[in-house]
């Protein structure tokens, strides 16, 4: 989904000349050409599925069918991604300094964020708290209570009592305290500092040159998806399903228009991974992608008009890991020179689009991460990674073997480490206490639609969007008017002697119901999964 902004991405020409290059934060190591899903002999044995077919050579073939085995691999590797020189030496590289709690993590859009109610949040299944105190100041805590252990959230205590209340001399054991979390708000997101033993390193914190620039214009969007943050990754920095999975979501999604890919890799360090791409006739390829750890994706197209004026279209993705089988994605398009249709559309209509994207992928991702979690195996073993379309997702999986010593659970490339414990999952209770807990994610309400479901769109995107919210607040209100003044026509209808006047009456009553049908259609656009109608083509 290194889909841009659907009615942004296409006012730029198809081929342009490559763009400045932003360099990642650390000092980029020597390429390494992309892994390979066929690496040696011994591993060969273990991959299952079309994998086992394209070794059969090594298999089982005799010792006199060497040429054929020979012209098998020439052929491999047309097609497929290259082992790294590591691999083929049957060598790891890791990136022994690189610990997860050590990095910034986007926590939440600050223009979303509750005035008057803390919310709940997850980093890798720590539990944490995130609220304005009384001046407005952001604070974080871990969602745990030191005296007795419980969420405070759930429980309404939201203010750490303890720490303040508790006598000096039981603060100096630490287990009576309360522990916080370092925060910042940068650029419209809250970023959160998962360590407690090391001070935030403020050059780690993610900052967007583009974002800062005058008449720079940009959306925000965030989800939360029921699919690992690694797999949800892969699917933000691959173009090549974009034709396929997201057909006629925007104006550049077109079925038809897929074709194989060309990727160039610049750098690649222990911070992350960038390069261009764009379709492998474009003499220059004209998109570059920015992976930088722990979970930023960086999407840009730069060109230079006639007049010699540069403008940039961005598609900008945060991701957070929440915990086993969860993510979170904030969402961020923006151009310098927007479309003259993307003026027209409010904007929860391009709120509607990514809730869209996100569930036309829905499917296949928790499929796929079903499968990880059962195969208990490293993608190598698992995935065909091809030249023409996979360049980025080997490329991260192989980031991921390299700091696979300071993740707390991960799936590589050629290495796998499953979670300490498995994952709890915790069941709304029914009836009215479930409407209450659904209806926000940090305020009870009751009248909600929805019981708490990731694979819903009200749960996953409605009550994390204060906009959203709102628009579906006004629209019920609205409709409900509208429902009213068409009743009272009706009624007036009846009572007027006068046919002309009748006529006029149902006429207008037939209006507000429409009106009417209008605000339950536009409600239903912001809370309605998009369902695929399967079609042949």
């Amino acid at each position: 989904m290194a889909l841009l902004h659907p009615l942004v991405s296409h006012i730029f020409p198809s081929s342009t000349p490559k763009p400045s290059t932003p360099k990642l934060k650390s000092n980029p190591t020597p390429l390494q050409p992309s892994t390979l899903i066929l690496t040696n002999n011994k591993s060969r044995d273990n991959i299952s599925g079309v994998g086992k077919f394209l070794s059969r050579a090594v298999v089982a073939s005799p010792l006199d069918h060497d040429d054929d085995l020979k012209e098998d691999e020439q052929e491999d590797h047309k097609v497929l991604v290259t082992p790294s020189k590591e691999e083929e030496h049957g060598e790891e590289s890791v990136a022994t300094g690189y610990n997860w709690t050590e990095e910034w993590y986007p926590l939440y859009l600050t223009e979303d964020l509750p005035e008057d109610a803390p919310l709940g949040l997850t980093v890798f299944n720590k539990q944490l708290v995130l609220y304005r105190d009384g001046s407005g100041e952001l604070r974080c805590y871990e969602d745990r209570c030191p005296h007795r252990p419980f969420d405070r959230r759930k429980a309404r205590v939201f203010v750490p009592w303890l720490a303040i209340r508790t006598p000096r001399k039981m603060c100096k054991d630490s287990t009576a305290c309360v522990k916080s979390y370092e925060v910042r708000d940068s650029q419209g997101v809250v970023w959160v500092w998962m360590s407690h033993k090391t001070p935030p390193n403020t050059k780690k914190l993610p900052w967007f040159e583009n974002f800062d620039k005058p008449g720079f214009d940009y959306s925000s969007t965030i989800h939360e998806l029921p699919y690992d943050h690694s797999i949800l990754l892969e699917n933000l920095m691959d173009p090549a399903h974009i034709p396929i999975s997201h057909d006629r979501t925007g104006f550049s999604a077109k079925r038809e228009n897929a074709q194989p890919l060309r990727f160039e890799v610049i750098e690649s360090s222990d911070r992350g991974f960038a390069g261009y791409y764009g379709e492998a006739k474009d003499q220059h390829l004209p998109f570059f992608l920015r992976f930088e750890a722990p979970g930023v994706i960086e999407n840009r197209r730069e060109i230079v008009d006639k007049n010699g004026e540069k403008h940039y279209s961005v598609g900008l993705f945060l991701c957070r890991p929440t915990g086993q089988g969860k993510s979170v994605a904030i969402m961020r398009f923006g151009a310098t020179k927007l479309s003259p249709l993307a003026k027209l559309f409010p904007t929860w209509y391009f709120h509607h689009i990514s809730c869209t994207v996100f569930e036309q992928d829905m499917g296949f991702l928790s499929s796929q991460n079903e499968i990880l979690s059962r195969e208990k195996r490293p993608t190598k073993e698992l995935y065909l990674n091809l030249k023409s379309s996979d360049v980025w997702v080997a490329e991260y999986r192989k980031w991921v073997d390299r700091v696979s010593n300071g993740m707390p659970y991960h799936v590589g490339h050629s290495t796998i480490s499953l979670p300490e414990e498995a994952a709890v999952v915790e069941h709304a209770p029914a009836g009215l206490v479930a409407s209450v807990s659904a209806s926000q994610p940090a305020k009870g309400g009751v009248g909600t639609m929805h019981v708490p479901n990731w694979s819903n769109r009200y749960f996953r995107h409605v009550i994390h969007c204060k906009g959203c919210r709102n628009v579906v607040k006004s629209f019920r209100v609205l409709k409900t008017g509208l429902l009213g003044v068409a009743a009272v026509m009706v009624l007036v209808a009846i009572l007027v002697s006068g046919r002309q006047w009748k006529a006029v009456f149902l006429v207008a009553a037939a209006v507000f119901s429409a009106g009417a049908y209008g605000c339950s259609a536009a409600v239903a656009l912001s809370t309605t999964n998009f369902i695929r109608l399967h079609k042949r083509l």
